[in-house]
């Protein structure tokens, strides 16, 4: 971490502390060549020594294709047709899909609801042109909701809308909520700004008046280190919805493991996030999805790179490297995207910058994000074109990208956030599952 002179706003003990977790967090599992592993996520304990939760009881299951256990075994299979779920009398009578779709395929919006094939139940899908509650008329009749969906550990990601609503969604209909937890893939150990902004945030549920905000739900870290289980706890409490919430924890699970550790296969949580790299510069890359430059969509390397035609990007990677930013060395490159979700510069090859990881336990979300806002907009004048509102819901403060643009230290910028994730971390303790 750099510290600047604007880091005296918190003594730099208490700062790497609280942030980045002490000096666990800066293992690195390639470097180690170990995998601690062993695993087992919540739809395994459930089913193992739980599943009195959903004993007799009718279940709806809102998941996707990362709902499966250690062995790549679906959800809907497991609590249908494995012979613990039988035994127990289970009735799963509906499901649920998030973003992407069931699958995890779909990258667009107006996802239609649908059947399954293999057990014939109703998919409810819950993202038309932004994510949605389960409609009260669906939850009618059922015992408890099972939810199951992997989080990527960045504060923007939607399937923690999808839970927020769920608690909500749950308590009006007096419907008992069960979390099958999943290992944060970034660990649990570091939290890193800026947070929130909690005049533009918004935790509730979509309504004409007012559009539900799934991606910018509440004053969180923008790489926040929890799990979903964490979160539910959290958010049950400090947002008063006093849901029937029970978390099925993982067994193996321990703050200091990445996803690699845990011996568990990658799903993509979504089709752009095909591997734990792209899952870690994330958080620093996403606020761009509301500018005019390619996020990498429609490569290789999704969210690993960015660029635009009209960005000069050798003498944009030569400001960045005089920042000397830990962890990550960025370097100029040519790319094309084919067939983007974003429709971003589609077949066009265009100059770009690559984010490659060095030491990934050194590497701040927010410091990467910002040094990137506040080069390209030395170098690009008037060719970087904002939507501010989504840019700063993504990036979480509407200061700080009012100063990055104007040519403030990135590093200042970013160092006047820490006093909040502090506060935060301290206030997140108590919702903890995991050491």
């Amino acid at each position: 971490m750099r510290l600047t002179r604007a880091a005296g706003l918190v003594g730099a003990a208490a700062v790497l502390a609280a942030c980045a977790g002490g000096a666990a967090a800066q293992r690195d599992a390639q470097e180690r060549g170990v995998s601690r592993g062993g695993v087992r996520p919540g739809i395994t304990v459930l089913l193992d020594d739980s599943v009195h939760l959903v004993r007799g009881k009718r279940v709806g299951l809102l998941t996707n294709q990362t709902g499966v256990d250690e062995r790549g075994r679906s959800d809907v299979d497991l609590l249908t047709s494995d012979a613990r779920a039988t035994a127990a009398g289970v009735k799963v009578v509906t499901l649920f899909s998030p973003e992407h779709g069931i699958r995890g395929t779909e990258d667009r919006e107006q996802i239609a609801s649908g059947v399954d094939e293999r057990t014939g139940l109703t998919i409810h899908s819950l993202y038309a042109n932004t994510t949605i509650a389960p409609p009260d008329s669906t939850l009618r009749g059922l015992d408890v909701l099972v939810f199951d969906l992997q989080d990527i550990g960045t504060r923007t990601w939607t399937y923690v809308g999808n839970l927020v609503y769920a608690l909500r969604a749950a308590r009006r209909n007096d419907v008992e909520l069960v979390v099958l937890d999943r290992p944060a893939p970034l660990g649990g150990e570091r939290r890193d700004g800026p947070m929130l902004d909690s005049s533009i945030a918004n935790a509730e549920e979509h309504t004409a008046a007012r559009p539900g905000r799934a991606y910018a739900l509440y004053p969180f870290p923008l790489r926040h280190g929890m799990t979903m289980g964490e979160m539910a706890r959290f958010y049950n409490a400090e947002l008063g919805i006093g849901a029937r919430l029970h978390v099925v924890p993982m067994r193996g699970w321990e703050r200091g493991m990445w996803y690699d550790d845990t011996g568990l296969a990658w799903v993509r949580p979504s089709p752009n996030m095909p591997g734990l790299w792209s899952a870690l510069v994330y958080p620093s890359l996403v606020a761009f999805e509301s500018s005019n430059l390619s996020v990498g969509r429609g490569t290789d390397a999704p969210f690993q790179r960015l660029g635009a035609p009209w960005l000069d990007a050798r003498r944009t990677v030569a400001l960045l490297a005089e920042r000397e930013i830990a962890g990550v060395r960025f370097e100029a490159e040519r790319f094309t995207p084919s067939g983007p979700g974003d429709r971003k510069y589609d077949g066009r090859e265009i100059p770009g910058i690559r984010i490659r990881v060095t030491d990934r336990g050194r590497v701040h979300a927010g410091r990467v994000g910002a040094a990137l806002l506040w080069a390209i907009a030395r170098t690009a004048g008037d060719s970087l074109r904002l939507d501010t509102a989504g840019f700063d819901l993504r990036f979480g403060s509407p200061a700080a990208r009012r100063a990055l643009m104007r040519g403030d230290d990135p590093d200042e910028v970013i160092d006047e956030t820490l006093p909040e994730v502090v506060a935060f971390t301290q206030r997140a303790r108590r919702y903890f599952i995991y050491r």
